[in-house]
């Protein structure tokens, strides 16, 4: 079996793109940790599929390097609706896609190459905000748990770039307390419209970026009032945008989306 992939990246946070549609994909579902390794595969932190839809414009169906299916990626949807208008799927500028976790809306932003380079989506509500202690050879960490379309279990820190990432990361990702087990993010207040995190995700390990763990991260700054509702989330692979409106409590994310490459793999 002759599989058409394309890489993209949204600030670092890698997955290959398969347009599904009309399409057979259990083989690929049943081989996505093949595809994922970075030695023998093509690598990335997991695979996006473009599936059609009853009830939005397009589906996507995204899975972690370790097969285990998600409800959502923020830098992966903002790579799929690039990948929908470059490949000429639509010629909308406005999106609906239906996810695990609802559908979510995008605005697409083209370039003078007519190409897509900066998608913002609106990510919905947070929800299911609660805070939790977990103790770690006898160190008491503090978390700030929510959900933005997946979990997250938020712990904010003096310095992020101190952080053993790999340590804790696993640990509180495993935990009793979370039995769909979650993304850790760890989060070092800058200033008022700025923050900075570094993410263990949950079925892949630690990452350069991630969308919703940025926005979880950032609404509860702006809900615990460290920062104002317009605040930029700087990531190991670069800038978030991430904008709360109070009146919906709706979360905003705007940020690049990158074409790598594109080829066929044999399954």
């Amino acid at each position: 079996m002759v599989i058409d992939f394309t890489k993209m990246e949204g600030l670092g946070n890698d997955y290959i793109y398969i347009n599904s549609i009309n399409k057979n994909y259990e083989k690929i579902i049943n081989n996505i940790p093949k595809l994922c390794n970075r030695n023998f595969g093509i690598g990335s932190d997991g695979v996006i599929l473009i599936l059609e839809s009853n009830i939005a414009d397009f589906k996507m169906k995204m899975f972690n390097a370790d097969g285990s299916e998600a409800g959502m990626c923020g830098n992966g949807i903002r790579c799929v609706g690039k990948f929908l208008y470059d490949k000429g799927l639509t010629k909308k500028l406005k999106l609906n896609i239906e996810t695990l976790s609802g559908i979510k809306v995008l605005n697409l932003s083209i370039g003078k190459d007519n190409k897509v380079v900066r998608v913002m989506v609106d990510m919905g509500k947070a929800s299911n905000s609660s805070k939790k202690e977990i103790v770690i050879n006898d160190e008491i960490i503090k978390l700030k748990c929510v959900s933005v379309g997946n979990p997250h279990a938020i712990a904010i820190v003096d310095n992020v770039d101190n952080v053993n990432v790999k340590k804790y990361g696993p640990i509180i990702e495993n935990d009793v307390s979370f039995p769909q087990k979650t993304n850790v993010e760890f989060v070092q207040i800058l200033n008022n419209r700025n923050i900075k995190m570094r993410v263990w995700e949950r079925g892949t390990g630690e990452t350069l970026a991630c969308g919703t763990g940025a926005c979880a991260s950032a609404v509860i700054c702006i809900l615990e009032r460290y920062t104002l509702n317009d605040v930029y989330v700087h990531l190991l692979g670069g800038i978030l945008h991430i904008m709360f409106n109070r009146t919906d409590n709706h979360i905003y994310m705007a940020g690049p989306a990158t074409t790598v490459y594109e080829g066929k793999i044999i399954l």
